[in-house]
């Protein structure tokens, strides 16, 4: 391929990472008038949940399959399906139609971003992909700009709707030059799918999604229920591992892990998702339920955190590319986070949004460091032959840090919350309730001031000590760091070398 092609390929590859990068910060603005036209309240959560749960469980198949048959054939089936799930969407009748169709937009989006990064892996030489995972690393803090924007102004200035149908024009260019200009050299290999190893891995992310879920909303009656979801998902996970070892292509080889690179940078990737989670979530809620912001202005704060990400991200990758060396991003980015987590523990009522936002900055800066550095690392450190299922890994296992870290901190915040307000309002606190106070349905003006004041300072400490969660996270995050080994990167790629 000449630098031309390859570069098309590259936009091709960029374009369709936009679209998965783009969609759920999109769909996230348009649900609240989705529910006001198909009647479904009850069932909003499925909306996110159905392409969350879809998308995350195909991840390691993609990889996989994209090892065995070419990762150009199973990225247009993965952009295609993608694209089929958002015209269905767009043409929904009612909530029902459109769990099912966000399935469907799920089951090709999660095979979208783990395959456009692997491509990228194949294009460029791991030396010179820093620069480039640099940027396509900035696409997604990006998107968690872009996107809310873009899609509030779609759905008022068009419909709800749009915000699916916004995907076919960009998915139909992508494929356009993916399917003119892509020509990586392939041989295929013969060899069996692991369907019982999928479906067993499905089945285990499955059990830790719901349980993720029921934590949210979980009374001590759930307790038989968790108890036989947490026990059906070791029996899973066990199963798995044991067919794992034994199939002749296993769907995520155990023995992978066996390189130090590839297990420390799934394990940076668990960190990654958790933490990352725990900011975006909750550092809004600290700023319109303890400081007294408003929405939007909670909302902005998370700008300066996602341009430092950027702008962290494309620095780190364009000094790898210069000098070779990546071990130091990774270290540097956690110590940075870490600086961070330690200021944004020491919120409190009295803080001003400007010390919230440097905190933000700081941790930003930190992740955009680390974020695609690990990628990179890994491919280089794995064979040709295995570059779809270690790339898809890292993918698959940052979103398991994000369900983990929901259902932790999540879990955290609310039993903290609960003790709080019982020690400050005592038997009033159970006719109060702070969410109602934060979204406006429950007017300030209606309820006393002194109970009004109790709920912020409950939440304050509550939010503290979800804060407080994100130092020894981060420190892991730092271990992981340390352990990471620093090969040479080679300065050929794929297509450019037999493999």
């Amino acid at each position: 391929m000449t630098r031309r092609q390859i570069m098309l390929v590259f936009y091709g590859t960029v374009l369709g990472m936009m679209l998965a990068a783009l969609d759920q910060t999109i769909v996230a603005t348009a649900l609240p008038a989705i529910v006001a036209d198909l009647h479904g309240f009850a069932h909003l959560s499925w909306v996110v949940t159905a392409y969350l749960l879809a998308s995350t469980i195909t991840v390691p198949l993609y990889g996989k399959l994209s090892d065995l048959f070419g990762r150009k054939r199973v990225f247009v089936f993965a952009i295609v399906l993608f694209l089929i799930g958002s015209a269905l969407c767009g043409l929904s009748r009612s909530m029902t139609h459109l769990i099912v169709f966000r399935g469907i937009q799920g089951l090709g989006a999660g095979g979208v971003i783990p395959l456009a990064q692997a491509i990228i892996g194949e294009i460029f030489s791991p030396r010179e992909r820093f620069r480039y995972q640099g940027y396509t690393g900035s696409l997604f803090a990006a998107s968690s700009i872009v996107g809310p924007l873009l899609g509030g102004y779609l759905t008022d200035a068009v419909s709800w709707r749009a915000a699916f149908y916004v995907n076919l024009p960009l998915g139909a260019l992508a494929l356009v030059v993916i399917i003119t200009t892509m020509k990586i050299p392939f041989e295929r290999r013969e060899r069996p799918i692991d369907v019982l190893g999928a479906m067993l891995l499905s089945g285990w992310v499955s059990l830790c999604l719901l349980v993720t879920m029921w934590s949210g909303t979980a009374v001590p009656a759930d307790t038989p229920k968790f108890i036989v979801a947490v026990a059906a998902g070791v029996l899973l996970l066990a199963a798995f591992v044991a067919v794992e070892f034994r199939a002749p292509e296993p769907i995520l080889s155990l023995r992978l892990f066996r390189n130090s690179i590839f297990t420390v940078a799934n394990s940076a990737a668990l960190v990654i998702g958790a933490c990352r989670l725990t900011v975006t979530i909750y550092i809004p809620v600290f700023l319109q339920g303890v400081i007294g912001t408003s929405a939007t202005n909670s909302g902005v704060v998370l700008i300066p955190f996602m341009l430092a990400w950027i702008a962290s991200g494309i620095v780190a990758g364009q000094m790898v590319t210069r000098t070779g060396r990546y071990r130091v991003w990774p270290i540097s980015g956690s110590i940075t986070s870490l600086i961070g987590f330690a200021l944004l523990s020491q919120l409190n009522a009295n803080s001003s949004p400007a010390f919230a936002t440097v905190c933000m900055v700081l941790i930003g800066a930190g992740m955009g460091q680390m974020f695609q550095t690990y990628v990179v690392a890994m491919q280089n450190a794995v064979p040709r032959s295995s570059l779809g299922i270690a790339t898809a890994s890292i993918q698959f296992f940052r979103t398991i840090g994000s369900m983990f870290g929901a259902a932790v901190f999540g879990s955290i915040l609310t039993r903290r919350l609960t003790t709080e307000l019982s020690m400050r309002l005592g038997e009033a606190a159970t006719q109060v309730s702070p969410g109602a106070l934060l979204s406006g349905t429950m007017r300030v003006a209606d309820v006393p001031p002194q109970t009004v004041e109790a709920v912020r300072d409950s939440l304050a400490s509550a939010l503290h000590t979800a804060f407080l969660g994100g130092l020894p996270l981060m420190g892991l995050g730092l271990v992981a760091a340390l352990m990471l080994k620093e090969l040479p990167l080679r300065t050929t790629s794929y297509i450019e070398e037999p493999d």
